[in-house]
């Protein structure tokens, strides 16, 4: 059976995927920060602690998964959070840890796992993104930058993976019903910073809209199983309906008007 990587699997789009492919046969291997978060992954998968900010953490984990099955054929990058509000109030501290989990652990995830892949002369890496690392939305400066580079570096990669027999992915799910605008998002707010208001109210009134347009990370995983198992080339794959309508939406219109849409969508 092939064998498979994902990070943070204790909920949402990373749990949902590890059940996705358990459900396949394929080996599975949920890795997350706290193992004791796994629940009934632990039936099902091989369950290991991995932090994707320490390279001692990444390094066994993968080294653990080759023991165990001889292989790894898939990695899926998904552990990921959000940082979220005006980029005055936000923290170097908060800036460093979005881009030290959501790009520099996707990197440190990629490099560790290209030997095995270059050995096997196959594989692939599949990289969570989200529909905003194609477009923005407001107040969200740090996180949408994290993704604009997730998907840049996983489109530079594309020519090293292809020379070695291996696949690049980006998965770029929309609106996802997780726990990602809870415990996986920082709102970061200065209420001294009055000249921001407006944003942060309007933001305040789509987040209620948000989750009630939100699809289930079933979504995603189906997404990425298709990205892993269609055998194609292809780079992008949108996840859900309102991914779908979004980036089409942003494909048609110049940068101009889809800013001005984008304004009168939030009511700014």
């Amino acid at each position: 059976m092939p064998t498979i990587l994902i990070t943070g699997t204790s909920s949402g789009i990373g749990r949902a995927t590890a059940k996705h492919f358990a459900s396949e046969g394929w080996n599975v291997v949920a890795t997350m920060r706290n193992p004791d978060d796994a629940g009934d992954l632990s039936e099902d998968t091989m369950v290991l602690p991995l932090d994707v900010t320490n390279r001692d953490s990444i390094e066994k984990a993968v080294a653990d998964t080759v023991d165990a099955f001889g292989g790894l054929n898939v990695l899926v990058n998904n552990a990921g959070f959000a940082v979220i509000g005006a980029l005055e109030a936000v923290s170097v501290e908060q800036i460093e840890q979005q881009f030290a989990v959501n790009v520099l652990g996707t990197m440190a995830m990629t490099q560790a796992v290209l030997p095995q892949l270059r050995a096997q002369k196959s594989g692939t890496i599949v990289n969570i993104s989200s529909i905003v690392g194609r477009f923005t939305y407001p107040l969200g400066a740090i996180y949408d930058a994290s993704k604009f580079a997730v998907e840049g570096f996983s489109e530079a990669m594309r020519f090293e993976l292809e020379t070695i027999g291996a696949r690049i992915k980006i998965v770029e799910p929309g609106l996802i019903a997780s726990d990602f605008g809870t415990r996986s998002m920082q709102f970061a707010h200065d209420p001294k910073l009055t000249a921001y208001q407006p944003l942060v109210d309007a933001m305040g009134a789509m987040a209620a809209k948000f989750s009630e347009m939100a699809e289930p990370a079933d979504v995603v995983a189906e997404a990425v199983w298709q990205a892993v198992t269609d055998g194609t080339d292809t780079l992008r794959y949108p996840a859900g309906q309102a991914a779908h309508a979004a980036l089409a939406d942003r494909e048609k219109l110049d940068d101009l008007t889809f800013y001005a849409k984008t304004k009168e969508r939030f009511g700014i």
